[in-house]
């Protein structure tokens, strides 16, 4: 079930930043590269004991989450695993950032479709989520010589990410394009004809945004639709992906089919917008359900912006 809504208000996940500081995290790259990944990663038990105790608001959210996602009363053990989940995929973005990809047994379920979309030479569009390694897949896309991955998101997040991205890697912030701008559509669509995967993450939206409330995980949360208005736009095939974290040096990539806009006339585009949202939030539910501690949205989900 599902109900479409104009601009919500009120508490957004953007109002609570994610805060780094690009010294200390310039010291983490330079001391988890010089230990290797098996020594610096004692760091992060510690840091992930710390986010439970000093972040209530975080820790309550992830309590809720998991309540639903596992079907039971969490554990405190269950809220350590979520945050050292997290805590682990961001450290390792520093050796897949590196091209350190001897470190990690990576998998992928679907890799024709991709491999499709790059013998195609159409492009192709790629949805995700807060959930998982999205740069597990982007890193594997540079070792692998499989198409280029752009992605997109909102502005202030891209010169965040480009940062980050900058103190790990410098050579890494060039497949970004930030949504908002005059040309962004452009170079998105550029992107595609040269045969590129362009990726956009669709579980958040920014505080403006109309979103539509859509029955996730046994309650109603809402759900940017700007993501698949874009997708719209683009008229290309879009394909549902995630990329999970399953623990010790393991992820697993998936693929799936989501929508195709490339025949989709303008008459019928809301319904086609509305019809592939549904099917994205049904696929994230599953997977949220089959890896639950690989959600990393650490707020209240369902009750943004509707206080």
């Amino acid at each position: 079930m599902s109900s479409a809504g104009g601009p919500t208000t009120g508490a957004s996940w953007t109002q609570k930043p994610e805060r780094s500081n690009l010294a200390i995290l310039r010291f983490m790259v330079w001391l988890s590269l010089r230990l290797g990944r098996r020594a610096s990663r004692i760091v992060l038990y510690g840091i992930a004991a710390y986010f439970l105790v000093f972040a209530p608001a975080a820790r309550r959210a992830s309590r809720a989450y998991l309540a639903r996602a596992l079907g039971r009363r969490p554990k405190v053990a269950d809220g350590f695993r979520h945050v050292l989940s997290f805590a682990t995929t961001i450290h390792d973005r520093v050796y897949l950032l590196n091209e350190r990809f001897d470190l990690f047994d990576i998998e992928i379920v679907g890799e024709d479709l991709i491999r499709a979309a790059g013998v195609s030479g159409q492009g192709v569009l790629l949805m995700g989520a807060h959930h998982g390694s999205f740069e597990a897949m982007r890193a594997l896309g540079r070792q692998r010589n499989d198409p280029v991955i752009t992605v997109l998101m909102y502005e202030e997040n891209a010169r965040m990410v480009n940062a980050t991205l900058a103190a790990i890697n410098p050579l890494a912030t060039q497949d970004i394009i930030p949504l908002g701008r005059m040309d962004s559509m452009l170079q998105a669509q550029e992107k595609l004809a040269a045969g590129h995967v362009v990726g956009m993450l669709a579980d958040r939206g920014l505080g403006d945004d109309p979103r539509r409330t859509v029955d996730f995980l046994g309650a109603p949360a809402p759900f940017p639709i700007g993501p698949f208005r874009v997708a719209a736009m683009l008229r290309r095939p879009v394909l549902f992906m995630v990329g999970l974290y399953l623990g010790g040096n393991r992820y697993r990539i998936h693929f799936e089919p989501l929508a195709d806009f490339s025949t989709v006339g303008r008459d019928q585009r809301d319904a086609a917008i509305a019809e592939a949202q549904r099917r994205y939030v049904e696929q994230l539910e599953r997977y949220c359900r089959d890896a639950p501690y690989n959600w990393f949205n650490f707020y209240d989900f369902w009750q943004d912006g509707r206080q």
